[in-house]
């Protein structure tokens, strides 16, 4: 114990503390921000989940839609590719997408090219809408905790202030040493709340950008499917 904390002992004043402990303020703070404070870093660790999970997702997906498109391009006979159960990725079920269109096609011979031709186009694009919606399922979630977390929080400090002002009320003493700590431990709420929100924003946008982009991406690998199988039909 310091010469300082012995004096103040003496005196009978409290302590004033050094800094900022955030269990100390999460555990004095009341139930309801603390159950706010529970919520909100239970958000944030789902959050920084799908981050990870979605990155490295993300990182395999473009590896082996890249190696699929360049062999299906290479390949002597990429309908074979497919069937032999190479089309485990986006690109090469969207590949598969046209091809099963194309047999369904010309099972009974091909009376009508054109409308095979619009009809496995819109197999194939359909396919690319589904592996975008399967890559951003769970980006609704980093979208609505970055609405939300702020606003949340924000109750928890509403809740810890009006706490502060009822033990006002309650001791008859309007010493900034009676609210300090409840306002303390309120604002904190918010703080997590913005902890939880501002990765989940940034994430957000970044990932959005990355699922259009490759949803781009695969739409060119459908048009040029489109455009082999059309000269394909053209040959006879």
């Amino acid at each position: 114990m310091t010469l300082l904390d012995q004096l103040a002992l003496a005196t009978g004043e409290p302590i004033a503390p050094t800094g900022l402990n955030p269990l100390e303020l999460f555990l004095d703070a009341d139930i309801v921000v603390q159950t706010v404070m529970v919520g909100l870093l239970l958000a944030s660790v789902w959050v920084w989940t799908i981050i990870v999970s979605f990155t490295m997702r993300m990182a395999s997906v473009r590896r082996a839609s890249t190696a699929f498109e360049q062999a299906f391009w290479e390949h002597d006979d990429p309908e074979a590719m497919i069937s032999r159960g190479k089309a485990d990725n986006p690109s090469g079920r969207v590949a598969a997408a046209g091809l099963t269109e194309f047999r369904k096609s010309t099972r009974t011979g091909l009376k009508n090219p054109a409308q095979a031709l619009d009809r496995i186009g819109q197999a194939m694009e359909g396919q690319v809408a589904t592996e975008a919606d399967a890559l951003a399922a769970r980006l609704g979630f980093l979208a609505t905790t970055g609405a939300v977390a702020p606003f949340v929080g924000l109750f928890g400090t509403v809740w810890g202030i009006m706490n502060s002002f009822f033990q006002i009320g309650q001791q008859n003493n309007s010493s900034l040493a009676v609210v300090a700590p409840g306002i303390s431990e309120a604002l904190f709420a918010t703080a997590i709340g913005l902890f939880a929100a501002i990765p989940a924003v940034i994430a957000y946008n970044r990932f959005s950008g990355a699922v259009d982009t490759f949803e781009a991406r695969l739409q060119r690998f459908a048009d040029r499917v489109h455009a082999q199988v059309s000269r394909e039909m053209e040959r006879g």
